[in-house]
């Protein structure tokens, strides 16, 4: 029996705590894996972690040994008095009890002054939007360690124009350069969850891989084209009102030498920003 699934059964039976599922909780236990995550987070001394669902703490105990400060974001009340009677002795770290989506994390970022980078076991029912703030905010981060869900966590890392390829994956495309660091089964949690997961990292672009006109345009036209992602790239966009009507949109796609019959998930980033660059939506340029 691991030292962490001992911990962790010892805790929860202190506090008399059980995983709620309605957050989406489930308690690692692996040595291996919290292993991993710290390795491949790649932590200096002097750094800024910010830890999204600590949950009991497991892997935020090595975060702070190997860190500058950890700020633990955590959402459910019942592990806040855990968090701050485990690490009472720590002096870099700090805890806010609110939901992460709601957190000005900006405003945390600037404040440190410190390299910062985001490491988290990440409830499953809302990777997405947590995933998509930190992109879309813009934060001075340098890269997000993460453990999700595997088919998540394949479309997020996925080349577009893979099978897996969905919306999201364009986007995290555009921020990041990404790689899969380890799957993790079922076995690792209590409770256990029904799925597989894995260990993701996300690294920060300093450049921007394409040229478009207008960013925000143009991953809105990426939305509606997955909207109706059974239907040609054409009948979706047109679906959406994003295009006029098909002799428009035919007319665009021949212009681009893309073909009329392709799938949303056919076409590269480059590809979507050509599109929004020679549309106005709802209409022609």
């Amino acid at each position: 029996m691991s030292s962490i699934l001992e911990e962790t059964k010892y805790i929860m039976k202190k506090y008399n705590i059980k995983a709620n599922k309605n957050l989406g909780q489930n308690f690692l236990i692996s040595e291996e894996v919290v292993e991993k995550i710290v390795e491949s987070a790649d932590i200096k001394k002097d750094e800024l972690i910010i830890e999204i669902g600590p949950g009991l703490g497991t892997l935020t105990k090595h975060l702070l040994e190997k860190s500058g400060k950890v700020i633990c974001i955590e959402i459910d009340p019942k592990m806040i008095k855990i968090l701050e009677d485990r690490f009472a002795l720590y002096t870099n770290f700090e805890i806010i009890n609110e939901d992460v989506l709601k957190v000005n994390l900006q405003e945390i970022i600037k404040k440190e002054k410190r390299t910062c980078k985001i490491v988290a076991n990440l409830p499953y029912y809302i990777t997405t939007p947590i995933i998509m703030k930190l992109l879309e905010n813009k934060l001075e981060i340098e890269s997000i360690t993460v453990m999700i869900q595997k088919e998540v966590a394949d479309r997020l890392i996925a080349k577009p124009g893979e099978k897996e390829t969905g919306a999201i994956t364009y986007s995290v495309y555009y921020y990041c350069n990404s790689e899969k660091i380890l799957e993790v089964p079922n076995y690792s949690f209590i409770p256990e969850p029904e799925v597989t997961s894995e260990v993701i990292k996300l690294k920060l672009r300093k450049e921007i891989p394409i040229k478009v006109k207008n960013i925000e345009k143009m991953f809105k036209i990426i939305k509606n084209a997955f909207m109706q992602r059974r239907k040609t790239l054409i009948n979706a966009l047109v679906n959406t009102q994003i295009i006029k009507n098909k002799e428009e949109a035919n007319e665009i796609f021949e212009k681009l030498n893309i073909s009329t019959k392709v799938r949303a998930e056919e076409l590269t980033l480059q590809q979507f920003a050509d599109i929004s660059d020679n549309i106005e939506i709802g209409g022609k340029i």
